[in-house]
C-alpha cells in the first residue's frame, strides 16, 4: 500500500486499519502470555498431582502397615486376654473384683465355689457376704484375714487378702484373693497338738522313771511286811491293801513307760506257763482287796514262746486290772492258756474272761485307742499298750462282750518266731 505523503493526512480507514493491527498484535501477545501462564500452571498442576499421587501412595502404604500392626496388636491383645482368662479360671485361689459401689465385676470359679455362688449369681452376691468379704479392705488390713463360713461338709475357714486399685480419690476397684485354709489350719492344729502331746509324753516318762525307783523299794518292803504278817489276819488285810495299791501304781507307771519310751523288744524264749503263774500271784493281793477271784486254766503246761517276758507280763497285768475294775465283789477272772487251733498247734491263745458289766457296742471300736477310758482317774493307756506289745510279738488281740455279761479278751501269739 502506498505510504501517504507528509502533505497527505491519514484517512479514517487507514487509522482503523492501523488500530486493528495493533489490537491484533496485542491480543496475540496477551494470548501468548496466557498460553505460557496456562502451560506453566498445567506443569505446576501436573507436578502437584504427581506429588499428591506419591503422597497418597505413601499414606496408603502407611495405613496398610498401621492396619497390619493394629490387627497384630489386637490379635496379641486377644491372645493375652485369653491366656490371662485361662490363668484366672484355673487359679487354685478365689479372685473377686468389686467396684467402689460394692458391685461384683468379676469372680473366678474357685471364688464362686468358696462363696457357694452359682455361675449366674455373681452379680447377685448377697450383700452381707460381699460386705463380710470386703471388710478387710475397708479396715485397711495388710495381712490375710480369716473368715469362718458354714458349708455342707462342715465349717470352712477362708483366708482373705485384699488390695485396692489406685490411691486416695483415684481408688476404684477392690481385688480380693480367697483361699480355703481349712486343711492348713487343721494340720497346724494337729502339729501343735502333737507338740503338746510330745511334751506331755516326755514329762510323763520322766515322772514315771522318777517314781519307779522308790516304788520298787516300797514293793520290796511291802512284801517283807506281808511275809511277817502272814499268820495275823488283821495285819494281812492291811498289807494286802498296801501291796494292791503299790502294784496298781506300778502297772500304771510301766504303762506310761511302755507307751512313750520303750524301743522294739528283743525276743527270747519265754516260759509262758510260768510267766502266767507268777503274774497271777503278783495280782492276787489286788483281787483279795476287791473280793475277787482269779482262776488259771492252763492246758499247755510249761510251753515256751518267743517274746519279751517283761512286756508280756505287762499285758497280763493290764488285762487283769481292766477286769478287776469292771467287776464287783464276788466276781471271777478266768485266765485260759490253750492252743488257738487244735489241728495245727502253731499259735497259742491266752484268754481273759471276766464276769463284769461288759462293754457297750459303741465303745468296742474305741477301747484300744490311747487315752480312751470309762473309768475315772485312769489314763486310758492299758489296752493301747496291750495292742502295741502284742503287735510287736506278731500276734493279735481281740475282744468280745455283751452288755452286762462280761468281757473276753483273746490274745493269740505265734509259737515259732525270731528268738535272739
Amino acid at each position: 500500500m502506498p505510504r501517504p505523503s507528509r502533505s497527505q493526512k491519514p484517512t479514517r480507514a487507514h487509522k482503523q486499519a492501523v488500530a486493528s493491527a495493533a489490537e491484533t498484535s496485542a491480543a496475540r501477545r496477551s494470548l501468548a502470555r496466557a498460553f505460557e501462564t496456562f502451560t506453566s500452571a498445567a506443569d505446576s498442576l501436573e507436578r502437584s498431582y504427581s506429588h499428591l499421587q506419591s503422597e497418597v501412595l505413601r499414606l496408603r502404604f502407611e495405613l496398610e502397615r498401621s492396619n497390619r500392626e493394629l490387627a497384630s496388636s489386637l490379635e496379641e491383645n486377644h491372645r493375652i486376654r485369653s491366656f490371662l482368662a485361662q490363668v484366672l479360671e484355673s487359679l487354685p485361689c478365689g479372685v473377686l473384683v468389686s467396684d467402689r459401689n460394692g458391685r461384683v465385676r468379676m469372680m473366678n470359679p474357685e471364688g464362686r465355689r468358696l462363696l457357694d455362688v452359682g455361675v449366674g449369681e455373681t452379680s447377685a452376691l448377697p450383700p452381707e457376704i460381699l460386705a463380710r468379704a470386703l471388710a478387710p479392705c475397708c479396715a485397711g488390713a495388710t495381712t490375710e484375714q480369716e473368715w469362718e463360713v458354714a458349708a455342707p461338709g462342715g465349717p470352712r475357714t477362708i483366708g482373705i487378702s485384699c488390695a485396692v486399685l489406685g490411691e486416695g480419690e483415684d481408688a476404684c476397684d477392690s481385688v480380693l484373693l480367697l483361699r480355703d485354709v481349712t486343711e492348713e489350719r487343721r494340720r497346724t492344729s494337729e502339729r501343735e497338738a502333737a507338740k503338746r502331746k510330745e511334751s506331755l509324753a516326755e514329762m510323763a516318762a520322766l515322772l514315771a522313771h522318777e517314781i519307779r525307783n522308790p516304788l520298787g523299794s516300797l514293793e520290796l518292803f511291802a512284801g517283807l511286811l506281808a511275809d511277817a504278817a502272814a499268820q495275823q489276819s488283821d495285819l494281812r488285810r492291811w498289807t494286802d491293801h498296801v501291796q494292791a495299791g503299790l502294784r496298781s501304781l506300778s502297772a500304771t507307771v510301766n504303762n506310761v513307760l511302755q507307751f512313750h519310751s520303750q524301743p522294739a523288744p528283743q525276743l527270747v524264749a519265754v516260759n509262758l506257763g510260768r510267766l502266767l503263774r507268777d503274774s497271777v500271784e503278783f495280782l492276787r493281793p489286788l483281787a483279795r482287796q476287791s473280793g475277787l477271784r482269779i482262776d488259771i486254766q492252763n492246758s499247755l503246761g510249761e510251753l515256751e514262746v518267743p517274746g519279751d517276758a517283761h512286756r508280756l507280763q505287762q499285758v497280763i497285768f493290764n488285762l487283769s486290772l481292766n477286769a478287776f475294775r469292771a467287776m464287783t465283789s464276788g466276781g471271777v477272772l478266768t485266765v485260759r492258756l490253750q492252743w488257738n487251733d487244735l489241728t495245727q498247734f502253731d499259735d497259742v491263745r491266752l484268754e481273759f474272761e471276766d464276769t463284769g458289766r461288759g462293754i457297750s457296742e459303741a465303745n468296742l471300736e474305741k477301747i484300744f485307742e490311747p487315752g480312751f477310758t470309762t473309768t475315772a482317774g485312769s489314763p486310758g493307756l492299758g489296752l493301747a499298750v496291750c495292742r502295741t506289745v502284742i503287735e510287736q510279738h506278731q500276734g493279735t488281740i481281740s475282744v468280745t462282750s455283751r452288755q452286762g455279761e462280761g468281757v473276753t479278751f483273746s490274745v493269740v501269739l505265734p509259737r515259732v518266731g525270731s528268738v535272739e
